[in-house]
């Protein structure tokens, strides 16, 4: 028996990780469309045939209405405290917004969702940013998710459309850090998320850093 089409929800498609899952997306024949989620026009990947572009403004998600309707939703928001200006900011963008795309696309009939989570993530955390995710993951476990993915790499490797020189040196570094420490492709990450949402495991499945790889290369 033939299986209709999946369509998958996109939102960080202009990012590292994103980026990567979106070309994952759009080479699997078992997805027909693509909605991204997105703050603007975007070119290259993002005009491919199977896509559709809706220009939204995350804090405001529910304007999007119906247009949320999807199977497996792919979360790939993130910024740094430093990028966005305040803790509150931060907290806003890796907290509030992927929140209430989980909530809305799950009102719509999603199945499955996919995070990108962090090393070492934890509501208990002293510090904001792993605190942060770790609110995040909390706040999806008690969401009705027939399928959920919480991803948690070390820091991502991959080219980056802005600078950040710190973080270059730190992926250099941790190459030769033990497995569940050393930096993850960005590549990876994406693969391995599409991968999982093929599967629709039942429950939350959490995937440590060190397990991206085989994960991502389950894909095919």
């Amino acid at each position: 028996v033939k299986k209709d089409p999946l369509t998958a929800i996109l939102a960080g498609s202009s990012g590292l990780v994103g980026s990567e899952c979106l070309d994952s997306l759009l080479a699997r024949p078992e997805y027909g469309h693509v909605i991204l989620l997105t703050r603007r026009e975007l070119g290259g990947a993002a005009r491919h045939r199977k896509v559709r572009q809706i220009i939204t403004d995350f804090s405001d998600l529910e304007a999007a209405g119906a247009s949320l309707a999807g199977d497996h939703v792919f979360c790939a928001l993130g910024t740094t405290i430093r990028k966005a200006g305040s803790q509150a900011k931060f907290r806003e963008v890796d907290y509030e917004f992927p929140r209430r795309l989980a909530e809305l696309t799950r009102q719509q009939g999603a199945r499955h969702f996919s995070i990108v989570s962090a090393l070492g993530a934890s509501p208990g955390s002293p510090f904001c940013y792993s605190r942060v995710k770790g609110e995040i993951e909390q706040a999806l476990r008690v969401m009705d998710w027939p399928s959920l993915g919480i991803f948690r790499p070390s820091l991502i490797a991959g080219e980056r459309a802005e600078s950040r020189p710190l973080e270059k040196l730190s992926e250099r570094l941790l190459r030769f850090a033990p497995a569940g420490w050393s930096s993850v492709e960005a590549r990876e990450i994406g693969r391995a998320m599409v991968a999982l949402a093929l599967r629709e495991p039942r429950g939350v499945t959490i995937v440590e850093s060190r397990e991206i790889s085989r994960r991502a290369k389950s894909l095919g």
